[in-house]
């Protein structure tokens, strides 16, 4: 099955450069705006201009860095920051296990590509036809959301008494709305959909009562949770 996957990335019918770089660039300039709300948190929860420009640098993933950002503000301790920034960014190892078959880079181009392994960069490539695709749409979304993520946080962080409240602005929900638009139309079949339904309970429902980065590790069982009901459902029938 997986070869069968990889074949079609490489040899299937191909889209215009053109409208990949499009969707690319669409994706990350939309998201790289949420860098203005993240050096905004950042700065109001203390962290100096140079502490919040590194996250941004070096982590590179909005959701971990909202997060560590959010409990330092709500008076949480550094661990407990830290630990939940951990747990929202380990989801982007399994997005790798998968962009690393549909890219199939260079070794010694690999190291450099992971810090681009996040939602919206995998959310393009893998929505691609082909391998030359793929990757020019991880390529395309990964050089504009990273040079504008970190250009709006710099500025976030230098303005932020003059931006105000970031709620009002609306940029932090920016990155999820432009995921969920590009995650939706990929929910063909009814298991996925099951397994999407089934994961947003997981999470939203556990969010009041698990640390932050936990509920979505959990709502990862949604997909094994609706394969085996699927498979009880599928053997009651045949036993009939």
């Amino acid at each position: 099955m997986a070869d069968t996957a990889l074949t079609d990335i490489r040899d299937g019918e191909g889209k215009p450069d053109a409208a990949v770089v499009r969707d690319g660039l669409g994706v990350g300039v939309a998201v790289g705006l949420s860098g203005f709300a993240f050096g905004v948190t950042s700065a109001g929860s203390g962290l100096t201009l140079w502490q919040t420009c590194a996250l941004s640098l070096l982590v590179f993933t909005g959701a971990s860095q909202f997060a560590l950002v959010g409990a330092l503000a709500a008076g949480g301790g550094a661990f407990a920051a830290a630990a939940g920034a951990f747990f929202l960014g380990v989801r982007n190892a399994f997005y790798g296990l998968r962009l690393s078959q549909v890219l199939a880079l260079p070794r010694v181009v690999r190291p450099f590509a992971a810090q681009w392994v996040i939602d919206e960069t995998a959310a393009v490539a893998l929505a691609q036809p082909t391998r030359r695709a793929a990757r020019i749409g991880f390529v395309v979304t990964g050089l504009s959301l990273y040079a504008l993520w970190n250009l709006t946080t710099l500025a976030g962080a230098l303005g932020a008494e003059a931006i105000g409240d970031t709620d009002a602005w609306g940029l932090d929900a920016a990155g999820p709305a432009v995921f969920l638009a590009l995650l939706a139309p990929m929910l063909t079949s009814t298991t996925e959909r099951a397994v999407a339904g089934a994961a947003v309970v997981l999470g939203l429902g556990l969010l009041p009562v698990l640390p932050a980065g936990v509920p979505v590790l959990v709502a990862a069982l949604a997909a094994p949770a609706v394969l085996w009901a699927q498979g009880r459902r599928g053997l009651k029938e045949e036993n009939r």
